[in-house]
């Protein structure tokens, strides 16, 4: 059986993309689509090393490190040694972007109602179940190529 679904996500998250970047700068957000998703993170949990994001965005560690680069630049978090290990990076929300979160979440539910127009709830329930199995799917085996470890030592 011919499936077309990877080719639908990949399309979804690159037009996803472009109207989300769009939104930003329509809502005076000067912040990236991946800068966001680091910032979505923060905003549930403060003060994360780069690992943790890295898991809970599913961005590479490398990544995530430069667009932390770029938010550090832009007063939008801070990056502060670890007391407990040296060799981590903690990475902290400023008050700029403790104020951003309000705009963010009105960017958000924008981009919520325009994926799911002409969706009913329960049609909504069951499509959002097919990703998480999906992702799932995706992240166990992504564990296994990588024989279960992680191969960047970098310890962020």
């Amino acid at each position: 059986m011919d499936t077309n679904g990877g080719f639908y996500i990949t399309q979804i998250k690159q037009l996803q993309g472009r109207i989300f970047e769009r939104l930003l700068v329509k809502y005076g957000l000067d912040i990236s689509g991946g800068q966001g998703s680091i910032l979505f993170i923060l905003w549930k949990e403060d003060g994360l090393t780069i690992s943790e994001i890295s898991s809970r965005t599913s961005l590479a560690k490398n990544t995530v490190s430069i667009i932390i680069d770029g938010m550090v630049a832009k007063g939008i978090v801070t990056r502060t040694s670890n007391p407990r290990n040296r060799r981590q990076s903690i990475i902290s929300l400023t008050d700029n972007a403790k104020n951003m979160k309000d705009t963010y979440d009105a960017v958000s539910k924008e981009m919520g109602l325009l994926f799911y127009d002409g969706f009913t709830p329960d049609e909504i329930t069951v499509f959002e179940s097919y990703l998480s199995r999906i992702r799932q799917t995706l992240t166990k085996k992504e564990q296994e190529l990588k024989g279960g470890t992680d191969h960047d030592n970098s310890g962020n």
